[in-house]
């Protein structure tokens, strides 16, 4: 007979999102079980943050290398040891995994299941020798890479985003399928590393971002030597030796290309396969759990939380919604997922960062935006450091409120910051405008480009005669 266990709050997944829910239970001394199947930390830990980060750090420092010559040092083509570069990248996961490890979440007084659950019931979850019996459930299990079924790929070797940092021979051509932000980063870090790469994109890469910004990116990755086919449907994959070749159709016809690896970037889908759902009474939405704004299921004892919703997949929108569910559930507040809010970042170089609405978001609601640039090649840090590719972009409504950003250029993940504040706090232009970034810093750019909003008042003529006598006699 399997034991019975009966906390207060009972997790399914051992990411992001569910080891914050499991972490802040336990310090505010709720009983909590976390069950975890796969391995802790998640996607984010070992197959896509940390281990991508880790190897777009690697490509940097190689094209570093290649273009010290600007700066007066002499350049040379580095020596890639590629599986030199994969221990560098297993060697930041182990540097992190303790600090998500079942011995630590332990330690702070979680009950670990280290297997998969599946439910038998509305209110019970079967786990390895164990049934949980709780209060409520949160619904943590996150994603997997989206493999499409394409003619001839279940009989060709290729990577997903689990299996590419495992590979430690350097691909003479690294063929990616799908230019979304996972395609794009591994096509620049391996392109950088030594390899011909080929990105084929049924749509338009990096498509849900800005076009004025992608646009920027891809010029930049077109340059570095990236091939980029955008509107390219893929017809079959076949394998003959150590050669993969992908047939495509596009506008201008069918073509191939052949190279030595294949990586399938493809979109994710939400885990639920293994948790038998219709036994819990909880409905999906498509392929994902259906929620309400409180991240609330259709069983109002079961939470569900980052990628297994279908929202946004990201590890930061994962550990938000983990604050708004501990809120409803620990202080009966309930909190209301704000998508709005919520920014994102691709860590191509140059970078690619968003939040807020777009210009064409912002017009779709009838908001009149209002955008102002400003561009790298004006800021004096971007030149010291000749990174003077990209613009910050600032979209406002007519009274000056900040709707939404958008930078591409180098740091933009970082710059998007102080825009993500504003958005969140609903902060005017004129707010950005009134704090003094030190010189000289990028992010000076944020307060440039929302100084730029007040720029057409000064047309009009009572405001010219003011100014005028300010400066006489002011």
């Amino acid at each position: 007979m399997p034991e019975t266990l009966k906390p207060d709050i009972c997790v399914i997944g051992g990411g992001s999102g569910g080891l914050t829910v499991a972490a802040a239970a336990a310090a505010f001394g709720v009983p909590v079980v976390l069950v975890e199947g796969g391995k802790m930390g998640g996607d984010c830990l070992n197959y896509g943050c940390v281990p991508s980060k880790a190897l777009i750090a690697a490509g940097k420092t190689a094209s570093t290398m290649r273009h010290a010559g600007e700066f007066g040092i002499a350049p040379v083509e580095p020596d890639v040891d590629f599986p030199g570069v994969m221990a560098h990248v297993r060697s930041v996961i182990e540097s992190i995994a303790p600090h998500d490890s079942v011995e630590r979440f332990t330690g702070l007084g979680v009950r670990v299941i280290e297997d998969y659950g599946r439910f038998t019931g509305p209110g019970t979850l079967v786990a390895g020798d164990y049934e949980i019996k709780p209060r409520r459930f949160v619904i943590a299990t996150g994603s997997s890479p989206f493999v499409p079924p394409i003619p001839g790929l279940d009989a060709v070797p290729f990577h997903t985003n689990e299996t590419i940092f495992e590979n430690t021979e350097k691909p003479e051509h690294l063929i990616v399928i799908g230019g979304g932000p996972i395609g794009m980063e591994m096509a620049q870090a391996h392109r950088r590393l030594g390899a011909q790469v080929t990105v084929i994109e049924g749509l338009k890469a990096l498509g849900k971002d800005d076009p004025e910004l992608t646009a920027i990116v891809l010029e930049r990755l077109r340059g570095e030597g990236i091939t980029i086919h955008e509107g390219a449907k893929v017809t079959g994959v076949s394998r003959e030796g150590d050669r993969t070749t992908v047939r495509y159709e596009s506008d201008e016809g069918e073509a191939e290309v052949t190279g030595s690896h294949l990586l399938v970037a493809t979109g994710r889908k939400p885990n639920v396969e293994r948790l038998d759902l219709d036994k819990a009474d909880v409905r999906l939405d498509g392929r994902a759990i259906a929620v309400d704004r409180a991240l609330r299921t259709s069983n109002r004892h079961v939470y569900a939380i980052g990628d297994v919703t279908g929202g946004l997949q990201f590890t930061h929108v994962a550990s938000y919604h983990a604050a708004l569910v501990i809120q409803s559930i620990l202080f009966r507040v309930p909190g209301k997922e704000n998508r709005d809010i919520v920014p994102w970042a691709t860590y191509t170089d140059p970078e690619l960062a968003q939040v807020g609405l777009t210009e064409e978001e912002a017009s779709a609601r009838n908001l009149s935006p209002q955008v102002f640039r400003w561009s790298y090649a004006d800021n004096d840090r971007a030149r010291t450091e000749r990174k003077t590719d990209g613009i910050v972009k600032l979209v406002t409504d007519g009274r000056g409120r900040i709707l939404g950003a958008g930078i591409a250029g180098a740091g933009a993940g970082e710059m998007i910051n102080i825009f993500a504040l504003a958005v969140a706090k609903k902060m005017k232009a004129s707010d950005i405008r009134a704090y003094i970034p030190p010189y000289p810093t990028m992010t000076e750019m944020a307060k440039r480009a929302a100084t730029a909003y007040s720029a057409p008042a000064t047309r009009n003529p009572w405001v010219r005669r003011l100014i005028v006598f300010l400066r006489r006699f002011g």
